[in-house]
């Protein structure tokens, strides 16, 4: 008997539809991966599985019955658990009340933390049940997330983009997780963009494109080529990384000091380096050591303790608000989409004016002509599946409505961009695309400071990087010197001491 079984799944929005004929079917025991590009309907498919949505045609079968689930509160009455790639926390409860919100029954609260404090512990995702969300770094927010799942010991587990905050460590640890659950009759299904974590964990997957299967297939016995033409029906585009021809320092970063804003924030202590034009330098680390509280330095939303640690382009900008930055050719992409990096109820030539200035008069008078032609340069140059660019930011999937970001910010040719986690959350050949076209900004001169907790993405496009942890950094080194387990053990602040001290002298 299946776990779950669909049929004919079809779901229509105005304009596009997102599930077309779709039809799924999960064994207990299964870890199932659902693949596709942006836009291909995984998203939809895996709300109406969790009653955040309704299909238009179809059936839903669950343990051999047929069943209609309304509401998220019906699926998880039947067992069924999402981690979504967008949050649904509240900000100003902690960590425990919003887990505590979402439990059925009626567990004391001091309960439920202890519980927390052992499963973090267990599944190896660090929490402290105590803080209030809005202190959390994104990565932090999706562990709450994913224990919050996995206290509910739910017959369905659904996971997307699960691992994209984690060391190659925690990826493993969560692996074992998923896979013991999956021998306790527990079925999981799992999308990710990451190709060799699905044949690494996943016995069978479904691959969607513009909304219908376009294969059910054990990716085991696959390459990341064949999977990728399955889901964009070609292969990824080749990224070429020429050697950095370094041109004057760009960014000059001297024993920079910041207190957090948040109670719990990470306090940064004595951090210098130097990002030239015409290259790459990549930050590693687990979310929640430092990168928000240094993103938010060098952006110019949070000042230094002190004058003269940071320097920009010449200038010496410690204590320069960010609209005084951007105007000396900085550009910053923050690892927040919605609410940070794009205001969800305005439309996309609307979000364009967050960061872009040019349709705007000297009196202050929007060109509208022009504001809608930026725009639609942007969702052209980076192929945003969107209706218009009058579409509203939350309307979009997450992997579009990131594209959509990281192009707006290289669209403006910055002379210095920083950018955290371009590519988290989307597809294959979008990830590609967006890396080519930071690779183009480094080949034209400009300097580019890449925080991302995807290894491989660093390891791909930067010509060195330096690790993070516990509001430090570690040595600077070349890309072609250091292995995904030095980095891993670089992670928990485990570099050589001498090679610091070195460094900072």
């Amino acid at each position: 008997m299946l776990r779950l079984e669909l049929t004919g799944i079809r779901k229509e929005y105005p304009g596009v539809c997102a599930n077309d004929d779709v039809s799924l079917a999960v064994a207990p025991g299964e870890i199932h991966a659902v693949l596709g590009e942006n836009g291909a309907g995984k998203s939809t498919l895996m709300r109406i599985i969790y009653g955040a949505a309704r299909p238009d045609a179809g059936s839903i079968c669950w343990n051999g019955n047929p069943v209609t689930i309304a509401t998220p509160e019906v699926a998880r009455s039947l067992g069924i658990a999402m981690v979504f790639q967008h949050f649904s926390l509240f900000e100003t409860l902690s960590v425990a009340e919003n887990i505590w919100l979402g439990q059925r029954g009626s567990e004391r609260l001091t309960d439920l933390t202890a519980r927390i404090q052992t499963a973090s512990k267990t599944y190896g995702l660090e929490l402290d049940p105590e803080r209030p969300v809005h202190t959390l770094s994104v990565g932090e927010r999706q562990r709450v997330e994913i224990v919050r799942a996995l206290l509910t010991q739910p017959q369905l587990l659904i996971l997307d983009e699960p691992t994209s905050v984690l060391t190659p460590q925690a990826v493993q640890k969560l692996f074992a997780t998923l896979r013991d659950l999956a021998k306790t009759g527990c079925s999981i299904l799992y999308i990710s963009h990451k190709l060799d974590e699905i044949r690494q964990l996943c016995t069978r997957c479904t691959v969607l494109r513009g909304g219908r299967v376009t294969g059910v297939l054990d990716p085991r016995g696959e390459t990341e080529r064949t999977l990728s033409r399955l889901m964009i029906g070609s292969e990824p585009p080749a990224i070429e990384r020429a050697t950095a021809a370094l041109g004057e320092a760009a960014l000059v970063v001297a024993r920079l000091g910041v207190k957090p804003n948040a109670p719990f924030g990470t306090e940064l202590t004595n951090l210098s380096f130097t990002l030239r034009a015409g290259e790459i330098l990549g930050v590693a680390g687990v979310s929640g050591n430092g990168q928000k509280e240094l993103l938010e330095a060098l952006s110019g939303e949070n000042p230094a303790t002190h004058t003269g640690a940071i320097e920009l382009l010449g200038r010496e900008v410690t204590r320069c608000l960010p609209a005084a930055r951007r105007q000396l050719g900085l550009h910053y992409v923050p690892e927040e989409r919605l609410g940070r990096a794009a205001a969800p109820s305005l439309s996309l030539a609307q979000n364009t004016l967050l960061t872009r200035r040019e349709p705007v008069g000297r009196a202050g008078w929007i060109d509208r002509t022009r504001l809608s032609r930026l725009a639609e340069r942007v969702v052209a140059r980076f192929q945003v599946k969107a209706p218009s660019v009058d579409a509203p930011a939350t309307s979009l999937s997450g992997g579009n409505l990131q594209k959509f970001i990281v192009g707006r910010e290289i669209d403006a040719k910055p002379k210095v961009l920083i950018v955290a986690q371009p590519t988290w959350g989307v597809d294959v050949g979008a990830a590609a695309q967006i890396r080519a076209h930071l690779l183009e900004l480094k080949r034209n001169g400009s300097a580019v400071l890449l925080v991302s907790e995807d290894l491989d993405e660093l390891l791909q496009v930067c010509d060195s990087l330096v690790v993070m942890a516990r509001g430090r950094l570690s040595p600077r080194v070349s890309v072609g010197a250091i292995t995904l387990e030095q980095i891993g053990e670089w992670m928990s602040g485990l570099w050589p001491a001498e090679a610091v001290e070195a460094q900072v002298a």
